[in-house]
């Protein structure tokens, strides 16, 4: 069984940064990508930024620039660093990982709130 744990979210004003940390733990396998995903109150569930085995990666328009995606895999864990942030970006952040032989595995999200 494979178990993602998140932290680092909370309550920022407008401009400020905050770190999100991913960690995965148990029958992990191999690990093809891990990223992050927002869902606001009411909108679907969409992503922000995922990063690939090999390095690369990939942003939602509205996450470049401010947001980078890093991994770790000495200890298979993501990182989203945020700045920047603004209203908009408040939601549940939720970590994601896709991993052979598991499949698609969700952490069980944390928030963020960004305040005027």
């Amino acid at each position: 069984q494979v178990r993602l744990v998140e932290s680092g979210g909370g309550l920022v004003q407008t401009g400020g940064s905050l770190r999100l940390s991913c960690a995965a733990s148990g029958t992990i396998g191999n690990i093809i990508a891990m990223g992050w995903y927002r869902q606001a109150p009411g909108k679907p569930r969409e992503l922000v930024a995922r990063i690939f085995k090999g390095g690369n990666t990939n942003y939602a328009d509205s996450a470049k620039g401010r947001f980078t995606i890093s991994r770790d895999n000495t200890i298979n864990t993501a990182y989203l660093e945020m700045h920047s942030l603004k209203p908009e970006d408040t939601g549940v952040y939720y970590c994601q990982i896709v991993t052979l032989p598991t499949g698609v595995v969700w952490g069980q999200g944390t928030q963020v709130t960004v305040s005027l």
